[in-house]
């Protein structure tokens, strides 16, 4: 099992890795790692780039984690000699039970979120992964998902952080995988993300304790930035 495991999470890490934020912004002549937050994350973009951008970046993000989850849940069978494909699911020529395919989907969730937190592409930076998350435990996880997506919502409406909201949705989802008697690995995993996302926001922790952090609705004047390469 050890293999399919890998590999799933490698393919992960590769497509969480496609700098989707980045790419938006250099082809609107900006280097998102030079201004606002310096974060890729379609937050950031929004800000600086306006919604349109922001969107585009939020989506693409989001598909990053569900395609990283979804693609291993495809069953590839084996057909016995009559032509049946009831021969058992398996995966590089290997059998796979059900609970491994679903250890293989959150292996590439792991690895998107890898990659788009320290992405190859970009010399090791990225975005907070709250995106790419959701993607991937809506198709992993999709009623907890829900209770995450409504723990974020009311959040935003109330105090127009998205930092606080990612936080306290991250925080919901994993509360949600031990009320819903969730699999011990998907509890794990989601308290693990939860913790790595509490981690990510640091910075945004430190700025809403201090009272200085950026609430929605409030805008970045735009750079005059040419695209280059982002600095190390």
């Amino acid at each position: 099992m050890l293999t399919p495991l890998l590999i799933a999470t490698v393919l992960g890490y590769v497509l969480g890795s496609l700098p989707f934020g980045y790419l938006v912004a250099r082809a609107k002549g900006v280097n998102i790692f030079e201004v606002g937050s310096k974060n890729p994350g379609a937050t950031n973009v929004r800000r600086v780039l306006g919604s349109g951008p922001g969107n585009v970046v939020l989506f693409l993000d989001a598909l990053k984690g569900a395609v990283a989850s979804a693609w291993t849940l495809l069953r590839f069978r084996d057909s016995d000699a009559s032509g049946s494909t009831e021969a058992g699911a398996t995966f590089l020529n290997l059998p796979v039970s059900g609970e491994e395919w679903v250890a293989m989907g959150i292996a590439g969730l792991v690895g998107a979120l890898l990659g788009h937190s320290f992405s190859c592409f970009t010399k090791f930076k990225g975005g907070k992964g709250v995106a790419t998350g959701a993607g991937g435990f809506l198709v992993l996880f999709p009623f907890g998902m829900m209770i995450a997506f409504a723990v974020f919502g009311l959040t935003l409406a109330v105090t127009r952080y998205v930092s606080l909201s990612s936080m306290l949705g991250a925080v919901a989802l994993a509360i949600a995988a031990i009320a819903l008697k969730a699999s011990t690995l998907l509890v794990g995993v989601t308290g693990a993300v939860a913790l790595f996302v509490l981690l990510r926001h640091r910075t945004n922790i430190s700025r809403l304790l201090a009272g200085t952090e950026s609430k929605v609705g409030q805008t970045k004047s735009r750079p005059s930035t040419s695209p280059s390469t982002p600095k190390s």
